[in-house]
Parts: C-alpha cells; sequence; structure tokens
C-alpha cells in the first residue's frame, strides 16, 4: 500500500466547515501523482512517449469528516490492469489520525496519447515497472469491457 500524509489547510474546507469534496479528489490526485513519480511515471518520462493518464470516473463514499487543521493519509492501492497497460484501477482511502477510514474512492482510467488524443498502450518499459506497484487483495485483470460496466453513455443535448 503507498501511503501520502496531508494535512488540512483552510483552502481545503467548505461552507460546513469539513473538508470539502474537492479537497477530498485534490488529495486523491496529488497522491497518484506522486505515487506515479516514485515509480519512474515522472511527467518528464511520460514525455518522452507523449503519453498521460486520463480518468474516466471516480466513485467517492464519505464516511466521517474531517476538520481544518488536522492530519490525514491517503492510500492508494491498484485494482486492476490490463495486460498492455492501457487501462488501470485504484482505490484510494483517506484516513484520520487515528486510523479511521474517512472515505473511500475507485477509478478508473487509461493512458492518453497527446498527440493522437486516443488510447494507448503503454511501452515496455513502463509496463515492466507496473509489476511493482501495490495491488489490493481483489485485484484483476482488466478488460476494456471493465471500462463500460456501468453502461454509461453521452446524452447530447438536441
Amino acid at each position: 500500500m503507498y501511503l501520502k500524509d496531508f494535512e488540512i489547510r483552510w483552502s481545503d474546507v467548505d461552507a460546513n466547515r469539513h473538508l470539502a469534496n474537492s479537497a477530498y479528489v485534490n488529495f486523491m490526485s496529488h497522491t497518484r501523482v506522486a505515487f506515479f513519480e516514485d515509480h519512474k511515471f515522472s511527467l518528464s518520462n511520460l514525455a518522452k512517449f507523449q503519453i498521460s493518464p486520463v480518468i474516466f470516473y471516480e466513485h467517492i463514499y464519505y464516511f466521517k469528516e474531517a476538520f481544518l487543521g488536522t492530519p490525514i493519509r491517503v492510500s492508494l492501492e491498484v485494482t486492476g490492469l490490463s495486460a498492455d497497460g492501457m487501462f488501470f484501477g485504484i482505490e484510494h482511502n483517506i484516513y484520520n489520525q487515528k486510523g479511521e477510514n474517512l472515505a473511500t474512492c475507485e477509478l478508473m482510467g487509461a493512458w492518453i496519447n497527446l498527440k493522437s488524443r486516443g488510447l494507448t498502450p503503454l511501452p515496455a518499459e513502463f509496463l515492466e515497472e507496473m509489476k511493482t506497484f501495490p495491488k489490493s487483495k481483489d485485484f484483476k485483470i482488466l478488460t476494456k469491457d471493465d471500462t463500460r460496466k456501468f453502461g454509461k453513455k453521452p446524452i447530447d443535448l438536441s
């Protein structure tokens, strides 16, 4: 399990004086970037191949409040990867200083080619590094069908 520590700042709270939902998303995003940096997926390394991660969805479940000035810890575990590395699933948990679970998030994403703007498999050097990722107990090999499991499709305005 990968862990990153934070302290809740004034800018992280909302009108209810607790951690704002947008701050949860920001803390999780910061954790993912730090995780990728620690696993040779730095922005400069990704730029060599003109690729970057893109998120399809984030489902967040909130359990307890967190308040200004309190420390939190955000975890990251990989719940799934496709064989070619194109798709990834991640679970985040947010804990208070007592280790109580404040929220959990499941997300799915992929890698996008910044030139073609299409999804892309990972180059071999990244695939090798992915083998070192901390995996959840329910880790699975992902397929394109997993990206469609909720059946959501865009509905344009007429």
